[in-house]
């Protein structure tokens, strides 16, 4: 009996234990001579006989099976150390039964059961634990269902486990975390040292290639992208980020190595050979378990190594900040002439195709058509050539050659953004992982420029995507188009002022000798009568337009002014390792090509570092930052600006998307209505009458759209400054200022795992103004002292009652 007890306990089917039912675990028939107490005694037996044989079978599936090598390894050390180590004492044990040693043989040769029992029952709680983890890595939920388990995940269960009363569990948790990091680390090396994503288990890895070009294209249109339920708990989302950064770094530098051949001008060819060796060691270096100040350590060291060696002359500060420049003055609007063209240039256009289709439908006899023009790629892409061009066309010989416009002209792209919904609704295009924590609203304002969604983007070519992600060209598209729709209504209400009828008496009346007749004396009457009650009906059209103005006038220079261009200069001084001083001056209106010109060669930061400020070759010590500090940096930086401007404030972006919307309409109104009073002139002074048009009654409905229209923007004004309002109060109640982020759980802005490294000047973004500025701008423009509900009108507003 006791032989058939071992060879249970090793997992050989036997006919003591009823292997098909749990219920009895001793068969009846087997051993009738078997007391109940006994059977007792057996049944702990039976269950750690099941164990070990299911143990077997499970492990030996795993390991031959799993998609996860992390799990593989694991399964294999279960099968292979703890598993064996319990056959192991079965041996010892049956070893020392067979030299009759004391300590499990008694009196006249009898083996007590009880001392079997009890020799083996700390195995049960080993077995049991080591059951749940095979359970947990073949279906993740420990239930018989679900998924096959992630390494990540069994690597944060293990982790887990490691809180435990029991030592010997502690221990088997131990040596599987460990055997899990290892293969994990295995994973992580091929990635750090290479830029190759691991062969075995690739599904697995916490990053993954996608193609942006197609399977057609070669490997330089392969780009990677992170998934962050793949990447265990302890290494952070900075960690992942530079882990990200530095294989990127790799697989473009073996890329261009086998493009270019033997080029020597690159300078790639032995610098990441002679670095391997260093970085070996520091991840030979890593201990389980990991925590994340090791994980990041080693980390940081390889992307410092990599920087100071290839990245300076792959992709230098001075590339970077130019890229930047260009990305503030034409997708953020630095340059003020670039708006002021391209909304031009695209009214135009918009015009042109009316003027085409009223002509084409007049010559064919064709019905209206329902909606606006048909807008093409072809038409927006010639909008944005032709704004280029018209900047080209400003610059004089004098001038130093614009290489910013020059890049622009080659990088930029406006594009149709196909997307579904209306209202102005558009989801988010960003990933979520790359500015945690942030939400875009999906109130959209990239239909203003066109009556479809336009995009404006700029080409990201390598090696430039090592620093900006299409997750940030994102961001900057939906910056843009908010802040062209602010400048667009701005300079449509600026141009009524242009419509010359509608403001004065146009033409001049008449003069002698026919106004000394009597007829001329009764024309000049009626003309004057008319003209008199034009002007008394346009008050307050032109009071609405001029609280209008002044409005978006304000609220465009203060996002354009405080936020958006001394955030920049900010931030560039911090590039250009600075001393965070003010070291030119930037107005509250936008920029032009010339300012910027003049700033960038005035600028000390700029052309003669400073000594001891950190530059390049500077012996302070503050070394240079690194691509990956400054793409991180530029993630804040952007982060801050679309929390400044209120993108992520929903009832803001709608407010103030009705205002623009209103806006445009009453325009539109005001356009048509001069139109009208022209041919009702035409009638009256020149007898060019037309039977088929009504313009007495077209010109009474209007005027009734417009006096609705009127309502529309001044409630649009009142809804845009009481959510400022309700911002200001809330921030003010929460004890923050405009650029404080103290929410920002998903990511670690400050570096706290570099910040122990000498000479590293994180960023950290300016804080500016708080909109009670804003607000007593608008106060201050409104002689009334109010804008809201309660205010009689917004006639008042820019003084004018």
């Amino acid at each position: 009996m006791l032989h058939e007890i071992l060879l249970c306990l090793s997992g050989q089917p036997s006919t003591l234990f009823n292997s098909q039912s749990e219920e009895s675990l001793v068969a009846e028939d087997a051993f009738p001579l078997v007391s109940p107490p006994e059977k007792a005694l057996l049944s702990s037996l039976a269950h750690l006989s099941r164990l070990h044989a299911k143990l077997r079978q499970h492990t030996g599936l795993i390991s031959a099976s799993h998609g996860s090598v992390i799990c593989r390894a694991v399964s294999t050390a279960i099968s292979a150390q703890h598993l064996g180590q319990f056959q192991k004492r079965i041996l010892e044990v049956e070893k020392a039964i067979l030299v009759e040693d004391s300590g499990y043989v008694g009196g006249y040769g009898i083996v007590p059961l009880s001392t079997i029992v009890g020799e083996f029952t700390p195995w049960t709680r080993r077995l049991e634990w080591l059951w749940q983890i095979v359970m947990h890595m073949q279906f993740a939920d420990t239930k018989g269902a679900g998924s096959p388990c992630s390494g990540a995940a069994l690597i944060d269960h293990l982790r887990a486990e490691l809180q435990t009363g029991y030592a010997d569990v502690r221990e088997i948790a131990l040596h599987l975390v460990s055997t899990a990091e290892t293969a994990w680390v295995r994973q992580l090396s091929t990635w750090l040292l290479y830029g190759n994503l691991p062969i075995l288990g690739k599904s697995d890895f916490f990053i993954h290639e996608t193609n942006t070009i197609g399977d057609s294209q070669p490997s330089n249109g392969t780009s990677f992208e992170m998934h962050p339920k793949l990447l265990p708990q302890f290494v952070l989302p900075q960690t992942a980020s530079s882990i990200l950064f530095i294989g990127k770094t790799l697989n473009f530098i073996r890329i261009k190595r086998g493009t270019s051949g033997t080029n020597k001008d690159t300078g790639l060819s032995t610098t990441p050979v002679t670095l391997r060796e260093d970085h070996i060691k520091h991840l030979a270096a890593l201990r389980s378990p990991i925590t994340p100040t090791m994980i990041s350590a080693v980390v940081v060291s390889i992307r410092l190594s990599l920087s100071q060696s290839t990245l300076s002359t792959l992709l230098p500060t001075s590339k970077v900040l130019e890229t930047l420049s260009v990305l503030h003055d034409f997708l953020l609007l630095g340059r003020g002439e670039f708006a002021t063209a391209l909304v031009s240039h695209a009214d135009r256009r918009l015009y042109e195709k009316r003027q085409r289709t009223a002509t084409s439908r007049y010559k064919s006899n064709a019905p209206a058509e329902i909606g606006g023009p048909s807008i093409k790629e072809n038409d927006v892409v010639a909008t944005l050539a032709q704004a280029l061009s018209e900047l080209y066309s400003l610059q004089n010989e004098e001038d130093l050659a614009d290489d910013e416009l020059e890049l622009a002209r080659m990088l930029l792209n406006l594009t149709i953004n196909e997307r579904t919904g209306d209202g102005g609704e558009v989801s988010s295009h960003f990933t979520t992982e790359a500015y945690p924590g942030l939400r875009l609203s999906n109130i959209s304002f990239d239909d203003l420029l066109f009556p479809i969604a336009t995009n404006l983007s700029m080409h990201i070519n390598s090696p430039l995507d090592l620093f900006i992600s299409a997750s940030d060209m994102s961001v900057y598209s939906r910056i843009h188009s908010f802040l062209l729709g602010i400048r667009r209504a701005h300079f449509h209400l600026g141009d009524l002022w242009k419509h010359t009828s509608l403001r004065r008496c146009y033409p001049s009346p008449w003069g002698p000798p026919r106004s000394n007749t009597t007829y001329g004396q009764n024309r000049l009457a009626e003309s004057r009568q008319r003209d008199n009650t034009r002007l008394r009906q346009m008050r307050a059209v032109w009071a609405t337009s001029n609280g209008s103005l002044f409005v978006l006038s304000e609220i465009g220079s203060y996002f354009q002014g405080e936020i958006i261009n001394e955030s920049w200069r900010h931030f560039r001084e911090w590039i250009m390792c600075g001393n965070h001083q003010s070291t030119y001056a930037t107005g509250s209106r936008p920029g032009t090509a010339s300012s910027s010109k003049s700033r960038q060669i005035n600028t000390p930061a700029a052309s003669h570092p400073a000594p001891g400020s950190g530059s390049i070759g500077g012996t302070s010590g503050f070394r240079r930052h690194d691509p990956e500090t400054i793409a991180a940096a530029h993630r804040r930086y952007l982060y801050t600006l679309v929390e400044a401007l209120f993108l992520t404030d929903v009832p803001f972006m709608e407010a103030l998307r009705s205002l623009l919307t209103s806006i445009e309409h009453f325009i539109a109104l005001i356009v048509r209505l001069e139109d009208i009073q022209r041919n009702m002139d035409l009638e009256t002074d020149e007898g060019v009458i037309d039977s088929l048009v009504d313009y007495a009654g077209e010109e009474r409905d209007l005027w009734q759209a417009l006096d609705a229209a009127r309502a529309d923007v001044e409630g649009g004004i009142r809804g845009v400054v009481l959510r400022l309002r309700d911002i200001d109060d809330s921030r003010s109640a929460e004890g923050r200022q405009l650029f404080d982020i103290v929410n920002d759980k998903g990511d670690d802005w400050s570096y706290q795992s570099m910040g122990a490294e000498t000479g590293f000047r994180h960023y950290i973004p300016r804080k500016a103004a708080g909109v009670d500025r804003l607000l007593m701008k608008l106060e201050f423009g409104n002689v009334n002292g109010s804008i809201g509900p309660g205010s009689v009108g917004v006639g008042a507003i820019g003084g004018i009652a």
